[in-house]
């Protein structure tokens, strides 16, 4: 499960009370546009999903298991820019263009990694799908600013968390079938052709609600926060190729990364971000801890179970089911009535419990250990980042004037993908340097018990940085 939470931007003009019909998002004029958005969100869901699953046997197939990490870090690089240039796109023009050209560079990504010879092309249409991602999340929330009443947005935002329930369980099934029968191009090839679904069906009811809630005239496109933006995403870009590298020449991509990414971060996020300022800096620092510290473990579970546990990537995939689902039980303890008291703890122990899911899954790499210990692990993820990720956009926005929520909320998806990028690139980094890329390691048993060694160190190491996030947990409310 990817955090695809809402990047706010100026939504455009909300619509007034009394042209609102009534009735609910699946009634009358909104039943077209909320089948559409809901069908885009469960494409994205799935493609996440079926990923994570296939993603094994690519990277072995392409022979590019030292690039495993890069192949997830760098749609969030790309993610990066194209969060910033939808955001103002969508100011501008209205959310149709970006949406729908985000759709189809998604699309294009997809085709681009399942056609893939090597690894390298792989990682450029997983690059190129980020784009589009990026472009797709953002235009998607402001169609819902601008196209639903104000008592209506929180049904369609339940329906986007729903929307990862589904494909959280068949995803991994029915990716692991398409994988063991077709191959794992079929993972990718098939989707562009389902994306033509929803885009026929919210089309003209998108078209309706651009001319109903015509664009505010004056909005202007902000350059600087445009290459702020790309800086972060080559930097990020070049600080991943010097850790493939793990050499002296390296070092040159690497020192170049750091320099455009530190200023690029510090433009980006709000000031006392990396310096864990007490209040709102933290609140948004914890948001790039929590996605980092769980994705990057995630993102190695289905490769630890197929290579040293055997198993099938369907199995290997479904490990990862139990998280989707406890994350929305989570998310619903969380705004339970009388929660609000207890936000900050909830933030700890949703860190706590992440911290004991990675080191649960760790525990798989003990041959003694049962294979569904990772599994009954991740579950207790899910429910602690459920906590953790909803609480933290609660207090964002309680912590936020109304001037500010905006900005706020972009630099909280900002963070969200900066902590995938670095923690995931990371991880890839510990994996080849400690010799787990290599294809004899891709193969498990005493040939590949490197490899045990690369998985201990990455699963240690984001169970230490969720420890961080439950201890930087106590700095999110501002002192007396």
């Amino acid at each position: 499960m990817t955090t695809a939470s809402a990047t706010s931007v100026d939504s455009g003009p909300t619509p007034p009370d009394e042209t609102d019909p009534g009735g609910g998002v699946l009634t009358g004029r909104y039943r077209a546009l909320t089948l559409g958005i809901v069908s885009v969100v469960l494409l994205l869901a799935f493609e996440a999903t079926a990923v994570n699953t296939a993603m094994p046997v690519a990277a072995r197939q392409l022979d590019g298991l030292p690039l495993y990490a890069f192949a997830f870090s760098g749609y969030f690089t790309t993610t990066l820019f194209a969060l910033v240039v939808s955001g103002q796109w969508c100011d501008r023009r209205g959310p149709l263009r970006p949406l729908f050209t985000g759709i189809a560079v998604f699309g294009a990504g997809l085709v681009v990694a399942g056609a893939a010879p090597g690894m390298w092309v792989f990682v450029a249409g997983r690059a190129i799908q980020g784009l589009g991602g990026g472009l797709v999340i953002v235009a998607l929330y402001v169609v819902v600013g601008r196209a639903y009443p104000e008592r209506l947005r929180p049904s369609v935002f339940a329906a986007f968390s729903s929307a990862w329930v589904l494909p959280s369980i068949v995803g991994p099934v029915v990716s692991g079938a398409v994988t063991d029968h077709l191959g794992w191009r079929w993972v990718f090839l098939a989707v562009p052709v389902l994306i033509l679904l929803p885009l026929a069906v919210m089309g003209p009811a998108l078209r309706r609600s651009e001319r109903e809630q015509p664009v505010l005239k004056g909005a202007e496109f902000d350059r600087r926060r445009s290459r702020m933006a790309a800086m972060a995403a080559l930097g990020a870009g070049l600080l991943q190729y010097a850790g493939q590298r793990l050499d002296l020449i390296g070092l040159l991509p690497a020192f170049a990364g750091v320099a455009l990414l530190v200023p690029a971060v510090l433009g980006l996020l709000p000031a006392g971000t990396l310096r864990a300022a007490r209040g709102l800096p933290t609140v948004i620092l914890l948001r790039g801890v929590a996605a980092g510290a769980f994705f990057a473990a995630e993102a190695f579970i289905p490769l630890m179970m197929v290579t040293q546990r055997g198993l099938s990537p369907t199995l290997a995939g479904l490990t990862l089911t139990s998280g989707g689902l406890s994350w929305a039980l989570g998310s619903w303890l969380q705004g339970r009535p009388g929660a609000e008291p207890y936000r900050e703890a909830m933030i700890r122990w949703g860190f706590l419990l992440t911290a004991v899911a990675i080191a649960g899954a760790a525990l798989v790499l003990v041959p003694a250990v049962p294979a569904w210990v990772a599994a009954a692990a991740w579950g207790v993820g899910g429910i602690g980042m459920g906590l953790t990720v909803a609480s933290v956009s609660v207090l964002m926005m309680k912590l936020s004037t109304p001037e500010d929520a905006g900005a706020n909320s972009a630099s909280l998806q900002m963070s969200d993908a900066l902590g995938n990028v670095l923690l995931v690139g990371l991880s890839g980094v510990l994996f080849s340097a400690l010799g787990g890329g290599s294809v004899a390691a891709a193969h498990g048993g005493a040939e590949g018990s490197g490899s045990v060694g690369a998985f201990t160190v990455i699963f240690l190491t984001m169970t230490g940085v969720a420890l961080v996030g439950a201890l930087l947990g106590g700095r999110v409310r501002k002192t007396a």
